[in-house]
């Protein structure tokens, strides 16, 4: 059976944004992080000078529950 020849695309420079791409599902793979997730875990991404002042998620967490404690405390609608 003889080949046929694929058209060469074309060298335009695309400038926008697609609005839809084609994505091969067959080559994605699960999520490698998932199992390290508890249930009702939240990621929370923090900008790169934040991140450079703490050290672990420890820290940060320790951070916020003594900023919630000096919140006053909310009352119930």
């Amino acid at each position: 059976m003889r080949k046929t020849s694929v058209r060469k695309k074309s060298r335009a420079v695309v400038e926008d944004i697609r609005r839809e791409y084609r994505l091969d599902y067959k080559k994605a793979r699960s999520n490698r992080f998932a199992s390290q997730m508890g249930a009702g875990t939240v990621v929370v991404v923090l900008d790169p000078d934040v991140a450079a002042v703490f050290k672990s998620s420890e820290s940060v967490n320790a951070l916020l529950r003594s900023v919630i404690s000096a919140l006053p405390p909310r009352s119930k609608p």
